[in-house]
């Protein structure tokens, strides 16, 4: 319900311009929605729990009543003291039912498990991903920008929210050819997009995390060579740019591409 299989959407703005976005996400539907608010009070939980344990571990309050915020006992802005704020309100979660019953177990653990316990409750709450989402941006005459997101259910945004997202853009004329390369997997052949850079002795391949199936990567390849070289969009037919296509000795896919260079 939270993720599903990678599909492609396709976004046309302007002729010269085309976005091929691949995701596991699911459309934001109102279960789906009410499903990540689940996830998202499950990791507020978490971290939650997280400080009532490192606090009841390592600071060892004692006693029910918690440090007063105002020392003096006079309401006052100029009276406020902020770590008493802090340690008023870590002392609330410290006294409460949950807190009662995290707190012997965190004092019973030794110090390093309790860090450890921690460190990986903090990560899994803040940056487990649900779901990946990957584009393909082609600009005509200005060249292919890639970029890569995961996240979903986060502390921000609910659903297409992001943890981390990496982004590389190609000029157009570092692009010496755009291609359908085959390889092993197991026993098992699948298709990828690569793009030939000029200068680069590896290819640089598009959607990398999800490698989606070899329908989308055509479609996808035949979009993009389309915009990146036709003056009229995308092609339809497997072989773009007036070459047609052919499959080159080193397993890829080729198209004659409009600016005469080749991979």
């Amino acid at each position: 319900m939270l993720t599903t299989t990678p599909y492609l959407t396709i976004r046309r703005p302007s002729p010269t311009t085309a976005e091929f976005t691949l995701t596991t996400c699911p459309p934001l539907t109102l279960p789906l929605r009410a499903a990540l608010f689940g996830v998202l009070c499950l990791r507020f939980i978490a971290v939650l729990s997280v400080i009532i344990g490192i606090y009841a571990a390592f600071f060892s309050p004692t006693g029910l009543l918690p440090p007063p915020i105002f020392p003096s006992g006079r309401i006052s802005f100029l009276d406020f003291d902020l770590n008493n704020f802090l340690l008023h309100i870590l002392h609330l979660l410290y006294i409460s039912r949950p807190g009662q019953y995290l707190a012997p177990l965190a004092i019973s653990l030794p110090p390093y498990a309790v860090l450890a316990l921690s460190a990986l409750t903090s990560y899994i709450a803040l940056f487990a991903r649900i779901h990946t989402t990957e584009s393909l941006l082609v600009l005509r005459g200005l060249g292919i920008q890639m970029s890569s997101s995961v996240g979903g259910g986060n502390f921000f945004r609910l659903g297409g929210g992001t943890f981390m997202k990496r982004t590389r853009f190609i000029p157009t004329e570092k692009i010496q050819d755009i291609l359908i390369n085959e390889a092993f997997k197991g026993f098992e052949v699948r298709y990828y997009l690569v793009i030939v850079v000029e200068g680069e002795q590896d290819v640089v391949v598009c959607f990398p995390r999800l490698l989606p199936r070899r329908k989308i990567v055509e479609r996808v390849w035949r979009g993009a060579r389309g915009c990146l070289y036709e003056k009229d969009g995308p092609v339809l037919s497997a072989g773009a740019g007036g070459g047609g296509g052919s499959h080159g000795g080193n397993g890829a896919w080729r198209g004659g591409s409009g600016n005469g260079k080749s991979g």
